[in-house]
């Protein structure tokens, strides 16, 4: 038979125990101020949140422009004429085939990220020969729901996502 002898711990395993625990949260303190500076800050969480638009205050024809998430975005309350015009177009003529309807949730309210969509500009409201949107920088011309008519843009005007919270309260976001 073999001796079985138990090895009892000594105080040299007592201090390489506490070494190592103290260097692991030594090492824990200096390696979390590292991660902790990795989250976005404040500003950058509160400019993700959502805006409220009261709608109430924009006349009819007017074009409010509001910013979330460092873009602004265009807020149209159309008028009966411009909603009659931008039904009537031909989806097939447009670069970027879209009808008015699959822009708008509202027919009266138009809202879109107010960023040619060419190289970033802010295009003038009420403006061009559509009188919708005209962007001076390289003369993209936007129409009354945004789509793009004429000029080296690629695309319409993008929608963000948006919701209505009562008659004149818009959520954007």
């Amino acid at each position: 038979m073999a001796n079985a002898s138990t090895v009892e711990p000594t105080r040299r395993d007592m201090l390489f125990i506490a070494t190592g625990a103290a260097a692991a949260v030594g090492a824990g303190s200096l390696v979390w101020p590292f991660i902790s500076q990795m989250n976005p800050d404040a500003s950058t969480i509160a400019a993700g949140a959502a805006i409220d638009v009261d709608l109430s205050a924009i006349a009819e024809g007017a074009i409010v422009t509001v910013k979330w998430r460092g873009k602004p975005i265009f807020v149209r309350h159309r008028t009966k004429k411009e909603i009659d015009e931008a039904q009537k177009v031909e989806t097939s003529s447009l670069p970027d085939p879209q009808s008015d309807a699959q822009r708008v949730k509202k027919p009266e309210w138009l809202v879109v990220i107010g960023v040619c969509t060419h190289l970033g500009c802010i295009p003038l409201g009420h403006s061009g020969p559509y009188d919708g949107w005209f962007c001076p920088c390289h003369g993209s011309v936007y129409d009354t729901s945004g789509r793009i008519r004429q000029g080296p843009a690629p695309k319409n005007l993008e929608v963000p996502a948006y919701t209505f919270a009562s008659d004149t309260k818009l959520v954007i976001g």
